[in-house]
Parts: C-alpha cells; structure tokens; sequence
C-alpha cells in the first residue's frame, strides 16, 4: 500500500494535489481550439484576455484534491487519480462559465467573468469545450466506460439541481409555494454535492476500489457539498469582503433563497423579513432579522450535521489510514472557513 507523507496544513494538502494535477490540466487545455483554450486559460486564471500570462486567484482545488485523495484512500498513489482531477476540475470549470451566464454574474474571482470578457456566445462554446473534453479524458482512463458513466450521473444531478435553483426564483418567500429547508437541502446536494461525491469516487475507481468503497466516497462527498453551500451561504450574508470577495449582504440584495433566509422565514420572529427583503437598502436590517430568528444558527447546525455524515462514511469505508485522514482534515477545515 502506498505510504502518503502527512502535509503540515491543509493549504499544503491542496498545494500537493494541485501539484499533481495542474500539468496534466494544462495539457489537455492546451489541446483545445487555441482561442477556446485561452478562454479556458483566463477561466483558470492562467492568462489575461489575449493571452498573455496571468496569475489571477483560480479556484480553491476542493475537487481535484478530493480526487488524488480518492486515489490514495484506495491504496493507490495519487498520480492514478489526476485523469479524475482533470475532468472534474473541467466540468466544474464549465458548470462555472454557463452559471455565470445563466445568472448574469459579471464577476468570478473578482475579475470580468468569460461571457463579460470574451461574450456570451464564445463563453458557452467554451463551456462545452471543457464538458467534451472531460468526458474524453475519462473515456481514455483504464476503466473508461465505468468513469463515463460516474460523471454522467453526477451531471445529470447537477443539472437537476441548477433548475431548481433557477426556479427558485420565482417563488414566493412564503405561503404553500414557498422553498422548503428540505427543497433547498436537494438542490444543493445536485448544484454543488454531486461533483464533490463524483471527484472522490472517480478518484478510488482510479486507484482500484470497488463499488461500494466508491459509493461511500461519493455520499461522503455530496453531504460535503451540502454542508459547503451551507457555509458559503452564511459568508454571503455575514462574510468578509476581503476575504470572500463579496460585498456585505450581496446575497440579499440579489434576494437569494439561501439557507439562513428560508431558516429564519419558519420562525414567527420573522414576519417583517419578507418585507425587508423586497425593500431596496434594506439588507443589514434583513441580515439582523435573520440572526435574531436563528437563520444563521439553523445554516451552522445543519452544516456541521452534514459534515458529520460525512465523517462517519469515511470513517467506516475501507479507506488507507492516512489518506482517509487527510479527508476528514479536508472536511473540517472547508466547514471552519472564516465563520
């Protein structure tokens, strides 16, 4: 069984893994149509519009981490998770750049987002470029069909959860229409856990684990995406700016249903919030008003009952010793961010 020397922090685990990965991403964009590729380059944070080499915040690696780690829980060495890494990191990357079109979000790591930079059309063109190319990657891997056939569902999960999402939207913040705590808690299991679960099982398929280990994997991993939507819900509204790259409230001036809203909606200490919350200006009140109604603590309860789940999975699955170690560092350490 493979020996995995323990990083000092976690910064240094996602430094490794990324390590791992980002040569073999880099290469297969680079197989791309070039001015596809340099979009997905400025996506990445590679480069700026036109090509030319940038060191722009990318994202945190969660995925690609997960991977190698999935491999490396399967007793493997982690380099036979990178093909996971990479097409995870590609469809994550696609799912961004149609999000942002889809939500006319004109910013992605305080930067223009691609559609802003490049347009809308050559934005999705790249996001489909990113999907195929995921999928070619995985259909070239050793167990190419069963691969396939993971990322496959996990997709169709989150697509599953964008639409409810989206739909979200329109519907009332109170009366029989209303979004549910429960509702809310499918969505963000297909929006964000889906790819989380698909990752780590990808990985352990990888390095050699049968279905059940993987299985465990994958419910590991979407109870962490719930719990992480959980968490960036809560930063949304009470966050640092500085450090989440978002302005105080910014989720409840764009009137999200988010979490600590639909939380807070169910007390009776909360019956000005609707109003509020359709009252330009009105934010930090709104924000108050959720808190006071227990939002904030209902969003950090639920969160770390999911990272729970989680844990007691990884626990139980026939994981190597210091690889599964490393996940549950992982776990926490996504549930501690800035609260």
């Amino acid at each position: 069984m493979t020996t995995v020397q323990a990083p000092s922090s976690v910064p240094e685990l996602l430094g490794r893994c990324g390590r791992l990965a980002q040569p073999a991403l880099r290469e297969a964009v680079g197989r791309l149509h070039p001015w596809v590729a340099e979009m997905a380059g400025y996506s990445f944070g590679w480069c700026e519009v036109g090509g030319a080499p940038a060191a722009a915040p990318g994202g945190k690696g969660v995925r690609q981490a997960l991977a190698v780690l999935g491999a490396e829980a399967a007793g493997a060495d982690g380099r036979a998770g990178v093909p996971a890494a990479v097409a995870v990191e590609l469809v994550h990357a696609f799912s961004l750049l149609h999000d942002d079109v889809m939500d006319g979000d004109a910013t992605r790591r305080r930067r223009p987002a691609v559609w802003k930079a490049y347009g809308m059309g050559p934005a999705v063109l790249a996001g489909d470029a990113l999907f195929a190319l995921a999928v070619e990657i995985l259909a070239s891997s050793p167990q190419g069909v069963g691969t396939v056939r993971l990322l496959s569902a996990a997709l169709a999960d989150l697509v599953r959860g964008q639409a409810d999402d989206l739909l979200f939207a329109t519907r009332p913040w109170t009366g029989p229409e209303r979004v549910t705590p429960e509702e809310y808690r499918s969505m963000a299991e297909g929006k964000t856990g889906a790819l989380l679960g698909c990752a780590a099982a990808l990985g352990a398929v990888l390095g050699g684990a049968d279905a059940a280990t993987a299985g465990a994997l994958d419910r590991a991993g979407r109870h962490l995406g719930i719990a992480f939507q959980l968490v960036d819900d809560v930063l949304g509204i009470w966050g640092d700016p500085a450090v989440t790259g978002k302005p105080v409230g910014g989720d409840l001036r764009q009137r999200k249903k988010t979490y600590p809203v639909l939380a807070a909606l169910g007390s009776p200490a909360a019956r000005e919030l609707p109003e509020l919350l359709d009252t330009p200006g009105r934010a930090a009140q709104a924000a108050t008003l959720i808190e006071t109604a227990g939002g904030r603590t209902e969003a950090l309860t639920e969160a770390r009952a999911h990272t729970a789940a989680a844990r007691a999975l990884i626990a139980k699955a026939p994981l190597a010793t210091e690889a599964a170690g490393h996940l549950l560092r992982l776990l926490d350490h996504l549930m501690d961010r800035e609260l």
